[in-house]
């Protein structure tokens, strides 16, 4: 248990790390870029998904070199234990969308529930960057016809 809960608190911090920095990046170079409105803001929402998707990706390396290599939990149901597997796992345990067809088998299961929580940060925390985006940039569409 206490590799998971350390295996948790560093990607946490990868998490955070990576959207923070993606985030930041985007946010700076946007008003250099000689774009309409409407294009930043997909660029915004280009970079927020981006980083979700690494994040996924992260947890779902995490999960196969824990339950492969280290041993410290397993998993159950529908799993066959290919890579894609452990990518649906962790895509839909970060979304919370939670289908329960895989589950987490031992010390896995407290890491499945922080990348939950993670994940439900990191998406409103996206949600609320692509909103004052949209307000900085607002404005620049001109006067409504």
């Amino acid at each position: 248990m206490l590799l998971a809960m350390i295996a948790s608190a560093v990607l946490v911090f990868s998490v955070v790390l990576i959207h923070y920095e993606l985030l930041r990046a985007v946010s700076a170079w946007l008003p250099h870029i000689a774009l309409p409105p409407r294009p930043r803001i997909l660029v915004v929402i280009a970079v927020a998904f981006a980083a979700h998707t690494i994040e996924v990706w992260l947890y779902a390396m995490a999960y196969y070199l824990l339950s492969d290599h280290f041993g410290i939990g397993h998993f159950g149901g529908q799993f066959q234990g290919d890579f894609s597997e452990y990518l649906y796992f962790s895509t839909v345990t970060y979304t919370t969308v939670g289908f329960g067809d895989v589950y987490p088998l031992g010390a896995l299961r407290l890491m499945a529930g922080v990348e939950s929580l993670v994940g439900l940060l990191m998406i409103a925390w996206s949600a609320s960057f692509t909103y004052l985006a949209m307000e900085r940039f607002w404005d620049l569409h001109g006067p409504r016809a």
